[in-house]
């Protein structure tokens, strides 16, 4: 179906949060089963939208036969990262194994015939949404079946995560006072929708005359934006994927660009690193040249596309098999 669909999967008090919903090409009028694959945007926890992932990936996926679950999340900092995105996209996945969906698409004629398999959800992010799909992976009563996460954010406690990224610093305007800053607060209700994407769609960088993207880019770009979405006091251990790593973590496989500034790929390879040592499935690639974000500027069927494709293969065969990829 080329219509895309919206669903509501929850709401928190007067902040209503759904799902895009895209379809495969059916294979019988009859109910059937159709793997999941939820897809969940970048943007620091703090930016981004549903409307901000990848079309052509979208469209990969359900020519693969999938239904895919572009999701909306309530974005920091009026919420932190653990009650808001984290909990709003497990509770999108309780959402989908407690029938929630099915319920949705049996409603219309149109859409009756497709069901959730609930047996072959996964979950894909880029960025920030690379780290809420691994969130699928721990501390949830059903793990997603496998994971692929695009340049995550993970391994909270590396100085990296406290450090000034220079490339970013020398963007920032001189005049941005903790007062205009501060306005992201003022927002309501907790908003889902925010600021621009930072997936390489837009062509003029960010607006820093709006608050909640400046907001976003001073603290990536100063280091404090985990200790701003995120209590300090509490650790990491309740929001951090490396620190939650064992045996019976989901298979993962994890795509970053070699040429990453915001999120350097030394994190993916520690993570990858210590799921090997447990005995945990984890593959990786590493992109040459490509810097953060390249979901957005690359094309269709160029050297980019076909090298995090491979990604989305293994995914393929994790969910027709059952069992993780062979190397």
């Amino acid at each position: 179906m080329a219509d895309t669909l919206r669903y509501v999967y929850k709401v928190v008090d007067d902040c209503v949060i759904g799902t895009d919903v895209h379809l495969p090409a059916p294979v019988s009028q009859e109910p059937t089963a159709y793997p999941v694959l939820f897809m969940i945007h970048g943007g620091a926890f703090v930016l981004g939208s549903s409307k901000m992932v990848s079309a052509d990936q979208i469209t990969d996926c359900t020519e693969r036969g999938w239904i895919v679950l572009a999701l909306d999340h309530r974005l920091c900092p009026q919420v932190k990262l653990l009650e808001g995105p984290m909990q709003d996209c497990r509770d999108a996945l309780k959402w989908v194994q407690s029938g929630g969906l099915d319920k949705e698409l049996a409603k219309d004629p149109k859409t009756a015939m497709y069901k959730a398999d609930q047996d072959k959800i996964v979950a894909y992010g880029t960025s920030a949404g690379g780290h809420l799909a691994l969130s699928m992976g721990f501390d949830v009563e059903k793990p997603v079946l496998a994971i692929l996460d695009f340049y995550a954010p993970k391994v909270f406690n590396d100085p990296f995560w406290t450090s000034t990224i220079p490339s970013l610093e020398r963007m920032l305007p001189k005049d941005l006072t903790p007062e205009f800053l501060n306005k992201v607060y003022d927002e309501k209700p907790v908003p889902i929708e925010g600021g621009v994407s930072l997936e390489g769609q837009a062509t003029k960088g960010p607006n820093f005359s709006d608050p909640r993207q400046a907001f976003a880019f001073v603290n990536m770009a100063y280091g404090t934006l985990m200790r701003t979405i995120h209590p300090f006091d509490d650790g990491y251990k309740p929001v951090d994927p490396y620190l939650n790593v064992s045996s019976s973590f989901p298979p993962t496989f994890v795509v970053h660009g070699g040429a990453d500034e915001m999120i350097i790929p030394q994190m993916s390879r520690l993570f990858v690193e210590k799921m090997r040592e447990v005995g945990a499935t984890c593959e990786m690639i590493e992109i040459a040249g490509q810097p953060h974000s390249f979901v957005g500027r690359m094309q269709k069927g160029d050297e980019t596309w076909n090298q995090q494709r491979k990604g989305f293969d293994w995914l393929q065969s994790i969910i027709e098999k059952g069992v993780p990829a062979q190397k």
